[in-house]
């Protein structure tokens, strides 16, 4: 089950882009925490990234003004 996660990245324009496929849920959460802080963020171009997994599942998911929304922070 290694090398089974994927971080896409998703453009204010519409477009969007695999960042990294099929890699390592340690390298997913590196790619995640770049591409959620990167310049391209900080000029507002970025909307949207997510980590999925093998069967295509949302693992993570961060939105430009909200933060990482996904999964929902434990309260108490």
């Amino acid at each position: 089950m290694d090398n089974q996660f994927s971080v896409a990245q998703f453009f204010k324009s519409g477009e969007w882009e695999y960042v990294r496929r099929f890699v390592s849920v340690e390298e997913a959460w590196d790619a995640f925490q770049h591409y959620t802080t990167s310049v391209a963020v900080g000029m507002g171009l970025v909307e949207r990234v997510i980590i999925t997994d093998g069967g295509d599942c949302i693992n993570a998911e961060w939105i430009h003004g909200k933060g990482i929304v996904f999964p929902y922070p434990l309260e108490g």
